[in-house]
């Protein structure tokens, strides 16, 4: 499973005119799931989105997490990340799971977050989306967890 993250001031997304997850300061993370991907690449993948180190400690070193500070977030399903664009002009997203699979996987990484961060907002699988963010730094890194069967 893939996360990019940003540490943002502020996030929301919207489907059509409607607002369906908002977040102050906090973590938006986008989430993309390949194939191959199962429950315990999720469970890792939650651990290291909220304890990823990436907001100020007192001395302004990103020494802090999102449990450490408390803040929010905001999870949005991305079926793009899964894409292989090392050739051509065109992505190919063959090493993308399922929808089926990365909807059900998406919503365990969704419930498993909720159980331990401050407050969790999400996107919605397969909608159209507006994401807007103010992104605090800026801040953004690649996570990326393999099941046991990758390595």
């Amino acid at each position: 499973m893939i996360a990019l993250i940003q540490r943002v001031c502020e996030a929301k997304v919207t489907v059509g005119d409607e607002t369906i997850g908002a977040i102050g300061a906090g973590i938006l993370a986008l989430v993309g799931v390949e194939r191959g991907d199962d429950e315990l690449g999720a469970e890792r993948l939650v651990e290291r989105v909220l304890g990823y180190r990436i907001f100020p400690d007192a001395e302004g070193r990103m020494n802090l997490s999102l449990a450490d500070t408390g803040g929010a977030l905001l999870a949005v399903p991305q079926f793009t990340l899964a894409a292989d664009t090392r050739k051509g002009a065109r992505p190919s997203f063959s090493g993308a799971a399922a929808p089926a699979e990365s909807e059900r996987l998406f919503e365990r990484f969704v419930a498993l977050a909720g159980g331990r961060a401050a407050a969790v907002a999400t996107g919605r699988f397969g909608a159209h989306m507006r994401v807007r963010l103010i992104n605090d730094g800026p801040v953004t890194f690649w996570l990326q967890v393999a099941p046991q069967n990758k390595s």
